[in-house]
C-alpha cells in the first residue's frame, strides 16, 4: 500500500478532487499554503495499493494546469518603489509516494 500525498494549486484542487472521487478514490483534502508566494493550495493524502499509483498520479497530472502568474518582488525591500512585479509559474503538482506499513480504517 502506497499513501501519495499531492499538494495542488488552489485554482485546480475542485476538480483534481471531483475526478479522483469519479475514478473511485477516497480522498482527504487538507486547505495549505505555499511558504514561497504564500498562495493558497491544496493538500490530497490519498491512500492506495501499489497497482494504482500511476493512474492516481496520471488523473491528477491531466487536471492541474501549470500557468504563469504575475506576483510582487518578495526580494525587494519594503517601501521600495523600484521593484517591479515578477512573472512565475504557478500550478502543477508537487507529489509525494510513501510505503505504507499499516492501514486500519476504524
Amino acid at each position: 500500500m502506497k499513501l501519495i500525498t499531492a499538494i495542488v494549486n488552489g485554482d485546480d484542487a475542485n476538480v483534481v478532487a471531483a475526478e479522483l472521487t469519479r475514478a473511485g478514490y477516497i480522498v482527504t483534502k487538507l486547505a495549505t499554503k505555499g511558504g514561497f508566494l504564500k498562495i493558497g493550495n491544496t493538500t490530497f493524502l490519498i491512500g492506495v495499493e501499489d497497482e494504482k499509483v500511476d493512474d492516481v498520479i496520471g488523473i491528477i497530472r491531466e487536471y492541474s494546469c501549470k500557468r504563469t502568474q504575475t506576483v510582487p518582488d518578495l526580494s525587494a525591500f519594503p517601501g521600495d518603489t523600484l521593484a517591479l512585479p515578477l512573472e512565475v509559474t504557478v500550478g502543477g503538482a508537487t507529489i509525494f509516494v510513501t510505503d505504507v506499513a499499516r492501514f486500519e480504517k476504524l
